[in-house]
This record gives C-alpha cells, sequence and structure tokens, in this order.
C-alpha cells in the first residue's frame, strides 16, 4: 500500500489522520483509495463509493461527518477518474469498458483494506458508484450489514424512454472502433461551468468548493463520456432492473432519490426499493442529483435516512 497524495484546499482540509495508498487493481491498473479512521473507538466502517467524475477529494466534507458518527471511512477513486489509471490519453474523457473490472477493482480494494475496517461495515455508494455497488452484491458480495444507495444510476434521464435504441448505437459505435470517441464532443465541461446553469445541487458555496479543489488539482477532473461509458451504463440499468438484482440485495437497504433529478431515472431505483426484502425508499424534496452536496436542509433528510440505517446495521 504505497502512500498516494491528497488534496487540499483552504475550504476543504484533509480530514484528520487520513492516509491515501495505491492499489492494484485487475489488469494491473494502479488505483487510488484512502481510510480515515474514526476518532476513538470506531462503531463500524463506511465504505463509501463516489459517481462518475468524482474523486476522492469532493467526499472530505461527507467522511468528515462519518468520522463524527464513530465510523472509519474508506473511499476510493473508480478507474477512469480521479486519480486513478485513466485508460486512454484523453484524461478527461469518461470512458468504460464494460463492469467486471470496476466489480473486480472493488473486490480487490476489500480484500486489501479490509483489515483495517472495523465492522460492521455500511455500503455508501452514489450514482454509478451505487449501480456498481449493487452489481456488486448481485454478484455475491456478503461482507456488508447494510446499504446506502444515493440516486442510484439504475437508468439515465438522458435516454429516457429509448434506452434499447441508444444501446443498440453505443454498441454500434463500439464495433466500428469508435468506443473511445465522446458521445457529445462539448457536452461536459470537465472543470464544471457556472453555478447558475448547473443541475447538480442548490447549494453555491459547495458547488464553488469543488471547483476550487478542480482548479487546485485539474488531475482530478473528468470531462464527458465516451460511447463506451455509455454502452456500460446502459448495460448496468438493464441488469439491475432484472428482479434478481434486489432479491441479492437481502441486507438492510436505503434508496435515496432526489425529487429533482436531470442525471438518472427515479422509477428504477423505486422498483429496487420495493423488490428488495429489506429496504426502504427515501425521496429528499427540492434536491438535485447530488444529494450529498445539496444545501443544509436538504442534507439533514438525507443523514436521517443514513442514521436510521446505520442503527439497523449494529
Amino acid at each position: 500500500m504505497q502512500a498516494a497524495p491528497l488534496i487540499a484546499t483552504a475550504a476543504v482540509p484533509i480530514p484528520a489522520g487520513t492516509r491515501a495508498f495505491w492499489f492494484t487493481g485487475a489488469d494491473g491498473a494502479r488505483l487510488r483509495a484512502a481510510i480515515a479512521p474514526a476518532p476513538g473507538q470506531a462503531r463500524g466502517s463506511v465504505v463509501l463509493s463516489p459517481g462518475r467524475t468524482e474523486p476522492i477529494e469532493k467526499y472530505f466534507e461527507v467522511a468528515g461527518e462519518l468520522r463524527q458518527r464513530g465510523f472509519t471511512v474508506l473511499m476510493h477513486d473508480w478507474r477512469g477518474q480521479g486519480l486513478s489509471h485513466r485508460a486512454l490519453p484523453d484524461r478527461f474523457k469518461g470512458h468504460a469498458d464494460g463492469a467486471a473490472a470496476y466489480l473486480a477493482d472493488f473486490d480487490r480494494l476489500l480484500d486489501l483494506a479490509g483489515p483495517e475496517l472495523p465492522k460492521p461495515w455500511i455500503l455508501l455508494g452514489h450514482s454509478m458508484g451505487a449501480a456498481i455497488n449493487a452489481l456488486s452484491l448481485m454478484a455475491g458480495e456478503t461482507r456488508f450489514a447494510a446499504a446506502f444507495f444515493s440516486a442510484p444510476m439504475m437508468g439515465l434521464a438522458a435516454v429516457r424512454g429509448m434506452p434499447q435504441g441508444a444501446g443498440l448505437i453505443a454498441r454500434s459505435m463500439i464495433a466500428a472502433g469508435r468506443g473511445a470517441d465522446y458521445v457529445l464532443k462539448d457536452g461536459f465541461d470537465p472543470m464544471l461551468g457556472p453555478f447558475e446553469s448547473n443541475i447538480l445541487t442548490h447549494d453555491a458555496g459547495r458547488y464553488e468548493r469543488y471547483r476550487e479543489q478542480l482548479r487546485a488539482c485539474p488531475d482530478l477532473a473528468l470531462g464527458g463520456p465516451t460511447w463506451g461509458w455509455l454502452a456500460f451504463a446502459l448495460d448496468c440499468a438493464a441488469r439491475l432492473s432484472r428482479p434478481a438484482a434486489a432479491r441479492a440485495a437481502a441486507l438492510p437497504l436505503a434508496v435515496v432519490t432526489a425529487a429533482e433529478e436531470h442525471l438518472v431515472v427515479n422509477a428504477p431505483a423505486r422498483r429496487y426499493a420495493a423488490r428488495a426484502a429489506n429496504a426502504c425508499h427515501v425521496e429528499i424534496a427540492g434536491a438535485y442529483h447530488e444529494v450529498f452536496m445539496e444545501t443544509d436542509a436538504r442534507r439533514a433528510q438525507v443523514w436521517r435516512a443514513f442514521d436510521a440505517l446505520a442503527d439497523r446495521a449494529g
């Protein structure tokens, strides 16, 4: 576990005692993770899996709040984002070659960091991270006592009503050797545009703090998705739409969605929660997609849902 860097800004310091490290994922990819230890006797551990584009640093505030609740926190950069390995020369391209590598990376991370994580473990995934986490449960992951899925990517708003057609186009582009091309050449600013045009959060302060982190280290930034990533995302959604996916999530589960969602589709997440044996669904009124980055009043609703789940985890 070779030491890896973390990026601090004046507004967002590194949580006390946090250390980052490199680990080797599937196919030898160099990936980054970090552990923020609980102060004093740990109540348990939270494994925090960010969404598409999101590096570890974006969740420093959330990690601090989890530590205040008594949890040790393991955070990680998925392959293709943050400071982890990026497969393409243009590091701003958000690319993927299917879910298998993500799942293998996640399993290796848990094996490696597991001895440092007090039990019980709670799985906390946002958006793309939640989708991959749900696939890991479907694949037989049993080390977690509970799971919390925030705005899970179980459908894409951009292709609402035509996912099969979008999937066909994406697969055709991959077959034509264009899987690494941007879906939209100028559809996403890797350094983020002005707050007024964003669809992620209503909180201007938190939005600007993240932009400051990207300016401090542009290598953290990620731009628009490729056709390969789109095919991966649509495949995730299709797999998670099956009743067997929710049945595999037999642990205590909370699924939180945003009422003013513009990036993912909420209906599949609601169905997933309804099908799971031990789940609840909470929708955050007035919230955009990034519910953990929202205004304090909206975040308070998210934390109430998390605290209720944590109590069930033991």
